[in-house]
């Protein structure tokens, strides 16, 4: 392979002629870090556990023709957990910084709870048909791992303290 050499002029001008640099070999770097070890920890395996339970919540509603609301519900929070779980999971909230995720997150959870202990507890009290009432069962038992998933966040926020693995301490 025959390299150009620059002339006596070129290089008494300051100019040299342009080389090409061949290409790295390998992939290339991809946009999206995917955190391969989140399904398989206590958060990922919280949010899996909600997005399982809030879909079997959503079967129930719509098998049993359930009033709209409780099936409107169970769809916006199969669509939000999966959300967030696609946000940990492609480490989305290390790039998207104008939001602190952990907080948002912890908001949804309560706001769900709260919805959730509405809708499930009237659907149990009504209990129109059997799937209602599995259907709310099934929901109260989504709002416990909704208060498992907003304290196990809650315990990892600091306030106050640095953020962070290598930061000294003295």
């Amino acid at each position: 392979q025959a390299r150009a050499r620059p002339t006596a002029a070129a290089v008494g001008s300051g100019t040299a002629p342009q080389q090409r640099l061949p290409q790295q070999p390998g992939p290339a770097r991809a946009m999206v870090e995917v955190n391969s070890g989140y399904p398989r920890s206590l958060p990922g395996a919280l949010k899996i556990a909600r997005l399982v339970v809030a879909f079997v919540t959503f079967i129930c509603f719509a098998a049993s023709k359930s009033h709209e609301a409780f099936i409107a519900l169970a769809v916006m929070e199969v669509v939000i957990t999966l959300l967030f779980f696609l946000l940990y999971l492609l480490k989305l909230d290390k790039k998207m910084k104008f939001f602190f995720w952990p907080l948002v997150d912890i908001f949804n959870s309560l706001i769900a709870v709260l919805f959730f202990i509405i809708v499930c507890l009237c659907a149990i009290i009504i209990k129109t048909t059997t799937g209602t009432l599995v259907g709310g069962v099934f929901g109260l038992l989504l709002v416990g791992l909704c208060i498992a998933d907003s304290v196990l966040l809650f315990k990892k926020i600091t306030f106050n303290k640095p953020r962070g693995r290598n930061v000294i301490t003295r």
